[in-house]
């Protein structure tokens, strides 16, 4: 975005790619169909030391500007949940082949498989030294922008480049961590969650900071789904998460509306008719699914309303960088310009994307902040 941004205005860019192709997380992302942004991105859906630090960038690309972009080079966009919004053709690539058919256009020149090795200021600016086929190779350029994205899937060629970069030029870093990534249950819980594996259930799940209306899925080894990503970014080891797990009703009612029709029915008859059937078994060893509605008693029905309302968890930890979405942390806003995205203490570096710390949450927002950071630095360069 930030070599085609150039172009449009004339400058000359060199795209150093690290992979054998570029957009390799483009690639993957929303299972191979590339949820490009989100109609309603704000500062409000980010993580940062500073939250106010990207409104300069989402004011100067918007989301209509990222629409009017895409459609203008032949992509369309359809709106999954939530303002999610990918290609009507559902493909990652068309979204790739945008940008490298602009950058063939615009004559900007993309390097693949090169291996940055250093990068030190020069009395032009800067002298850049990469490695390609076995060959070192030095070039010179007044201005240098590092968009190398964070730690998340290395098996893709993501690494911890740009926080070493900036490491280098002495800018400040903000401790990093996986983010949007499932969680895992270890111990003696482990096996009540391995029961229910594949299970998917809309629930509200909370924490102190935030809370999010989405599926839950239950794995072999603990919570995945969007709500339970969504709160990742958002927790911390030894904290504990909360789970609505009938977030629209509320249980205590329904128990006396169905006592009132047919106090014979069972709590576990009940359940089975507001989850799967697996599901509502797996709650026996928290409630007493086998009891008759009429026979329960005021503190089983408060027991059951605590269980459904607010299903308490503490997880482990999580799946770790390699089954992250995003980084959390990263490059210091306090280190940047919020209005160009230049280094303050290093004129003429420029950091971008996930290597700064920004996050946003699950749905399109992360490639909104790609986008406009990519274009804001472009107008500095």
């Amino acid at each position: 975005m930030c070599a085609v941004q150039a172009g449009f205005l004339g400058k000359r860019t060199l795209v150093l790619e690290k992979n054998d192709k570029v957009g390799a997380k483009i690639l993957i992302s929303g299972g191979g169909r590339c949820n490009y942004t989100n109609l309603y991105a704000s500062h409000q859906q980010f993580i940062s030391q500073n939250e106010h630090f990207i409104k300069s960038a989402f004011a100067q690309w918007t989301v209509e500007d990222t629409l009017n972009f895409f459609e203008t080079y032949g992509i369309t966009g359809k709106e999954k949940t939530l303002g999610q919004l990918f290609p009507t053709t559902d493909k990652a690539k068309d979204v790739v082949k945008v940008f490298t058919d602009l950058c063939a256009d615009l004559g900007q020149e993309i390097r693949c498989d090169t291996d940055v090795k250093s990068i030190d200021k020069a009395a032009t600016g800067f002298e850049v030294v990469y490695e390609k086929n076995g060959r070192e190779i030095t070039i010179s350029a007044p201005k240098v922008v590092i968009g190398a994205g964070g730690l998340p899937i290395q098996k893709m060629g993501a690494t911890d480049f740009g926080l070493r970069v900036a490491r280098k030029f002495g800018l400040k870093i903000i401790d990093t961590a996986p983010a949007l990534v499932p969680l895992t249950i270890t111990g003696k819980d482990q096996q009540w969650y391995e029961q229910l594996s594949g299970n998917s259930i809309f629930c509200r799940v909370w924490n102190d900071k935030i809370s999010f209306e989405e599926n839950i899925l239950f794995t072999h080894w603990g919570l995945s789904g969007p709500a339970i990503l969504q709160i990742s970014s958002y927790w911390k080891p030894g904290e504990f998460i909360f789970i609505d797990l009938l977030p629209n009703q509320n249980i205590a009612e329904l128990l006396q509306q169905e006592r009132e029709i047919n106090g014979k029915r069972t709590l576990l008859n009940l359940l089975s008719g507001l989850y799967t059937r697996k599901f509502a078994e797996a709650l026996s060893g928290y409630l007493p699914i086998e009891k008759n509605l009429a026979s329960l008693n005021k503190a089983d029905i408060e027991n059951i309303s605590n269980r459904i309302h607010e299903f308490k968890v503490k997880p482990a930890g999580d799946k770790g960088y390699d089954k992250a979405e995003v980084m959390r942390g990263g490059v210091s806003t306090d280190e940047l310009s919020s209005k160009s995205l230049e280094s303050k203490k290093v004129p003429g570096l420029f950091f971008g994307g996930e290597c700064v710390d920004v996050t946003g949450w699950l749905g399109g927002y992360n490639f909104q902040w790609a986008w406009a950071s990519g274009f804001v630095i472009a107008q500095g360069i």
